[in-house]
This record gives structure tokens, sequence and C-alpha cells, in this order.
């Protein structure tokens, strides 16, 4: 099916940088008019500078956010960006929200925006793929920066494949740390950077970060996103690698990754879920 590109666009904003560049990118590619949804003490205010239209609200309100929705009359929306984890414990739901997660037997981040997804359906409002407009910044398999991963750095590369392959089913992450053999982190409900924080505070510097999609995941939502957050972790964790699932990842402003990347002689680089083959490792080493 052929995708027209609708002359207006609704964005549910959280934080970080993505939803700036969907914005800009939307913009690029044809779409007239933007407005956005945006959320108190979590979205960059930035989004006033690259939509028509914000509603502030906080998080929890699901009947504002769905007012707002309505009031911008745009049947087309996207979600974009993070809501830190520790808010789905903190948040003063309204009666439409608390009513929303006392239908649900499990909590985590595909059941509750999959249940938004809903309620945005009841009140006429399409709930559009999260990559949306970003396809040019989801890379092919092979090499992103300049450095190359070395023969044991592959071997953390499949062996944090195939833990992500067990463990891409269970809701628990879309990140694995691996060094020299050894399973330093699983990505929880802290998230990613504080994931690779931890296997730096546990295995020291040299790690190698696998992130990926879930299989099965639903792209309307919480697609794996590298941005320059991700990199200052690593700095902060001595990371060695970043591999990140071909075709399934959004780079925020890739030139800059791969300047940082290169700047802290990092490998960066795309990869299959399924296990490199030979013709493969010898593409990038």
């Amino acid at each position: 099916m052929t995708f027209t590109t609708p002359e207006s666009l609704s964005i549910i904003a959280g934080r970080g940088a993505y939803p700036r560049v969907l914005a800009e990118s939307a913009r690029s590619q044809g779409v007239r008019r933007i407005a956005a949804v945006a959320f108190k003490r979590e979205t960059d205010s930035i989004i006033e500078k690259v939509a028509d239209d914000v509603t502030w609200v906080h998080i929890g309100q699901l009947q504002a956010l769905l007012d707002a929705l309505q009031s911008f009359g745009i049947p087309q929306c996207v979600m974009a960006g993070q809501i830190k984890p520790t808010h789905l414990f903190n948040v003063r739901p309204d009666k439409r929200m608390f009513e929303l997660l006392g239908r649900l037997q499990e909590r985590n981040a595909e059941t509750i925006f999959g249940a938004v997804g809903e309620e945005l359906r009841t009140v006429g409002i399409q709930l559009m793929q999260a990559s949306l407009f970003m396809e040019s910044t989801m890379p092919p398999v092979g090499p992103i920066g300049h450095l190359p991963p070395t023969p044991a750095q592959w071997d953390d590369i499949r062996l944090g494949l195939r833990i992500a392959k067990a463990t891409s089913g269970l809701d628990i992450g879309q990140t694995v740390v691996v060094k020299e053999g050894t399973v330093l982190a699983v990505e929880a409900f802290e998230g990613t950077d504080a994931a690779i924080l931890r296997a730096g505070e546990l295995g020291g510097p040299g790690s190698v970060i696998v992130k990926v999609a879930k299989r099965g995941h639903d792209m309307r939502f919480d697609i794996p996103v590298i941005g320059e957050r991700t990199f200052k972790s690593m700095r902060k964790s001595g990371s060695a690698v970043l591999a990140v699932e071909a075709g399934r990842t959004i780079l925020l402003e890739r030139e800059n990754l791969i300047h940082l990347a290169n700047r802290l002689g990092v490998a960066f680089l795309a990869v299959s879920m399924d296990e490199p083959n030979e013709q493969q490792e010898v593409n990038h080493e």
C-alpha cells in the first residue's frame, strides 16, 4: 500500500530529541501543519519552535491528552520520545487513565501505550507507526562508524544477539551488555542508559552493547532510538562497541553520532538479529 503524506500530523511528544527530529523530518517531507501534545517536566520546550500548535498536559491525564488531540482536528498521530520509566509509578492518573490501568493485568510500555492507542481510536484518531517520516534514519546492515569490532568483540555481539532473541518476548527491555563472553546487564525497567552504566560498574570498560527491537514489536511506539544521550552513557561506562538492529533502530542526528563514536573510539554498526555470517564478518572486520 502506497503511503500518502498527510497535510497535517499530531505528535504525542515525550522527552529527548526524537519529537523535534520527527517534526522537522515530517515538515521536510511535505507535512504543512504539525500539532503536538507535550508533557510538563518531560518534553523539551523546543517542541514549541517546530510545531504550529502545542498543548501541555501532565503525564497520566489521559482525558486532557485526548481532548487536546481532538481539538487539533487531525486524524493521524505519532508517538515520539520516551517517558521516564519511574513516572509510571509516580503519575496521578485521571479517571480515564485510572480505568485504563485497571483493565491491564500487565503494565509495561507495550500494554500501556497499546491501550492508549485504542483510546485514541475511539475518538477517531489513528496512531501511526513511530518510524513514520524517519525511515531514512534506520540503518541497513553494515558499519556506521569508522572503527570495526575486533574478532573477540564480534563474539560478544553474537552472544548479545542470542540473549536478545531469548529475552525479546519477555518485555524486559531492548538492550544487552556483554564483555568477554559474560552478560553484564540486560535492560529492565530502568532503561537503556541506566543498564549501560550498571554494566560499566560491574565489568569496567570495554563492554559491547547490543540494542534491538523485540520480536513482534508494535512499531507504533517504543522503537529503539539512539541519540547523543546513549553515547554519553557509553563514555561514562567505557563501552567499546554499540551494535544496533538494522532496519529497526532510529539514529537521531546520525552524523553527530558517527562523530561521537569516532571520537570515543567506539565501534558503531548495524547488525541483523540473525547471527552474522562469514561474509558479514569479512565486510566489517
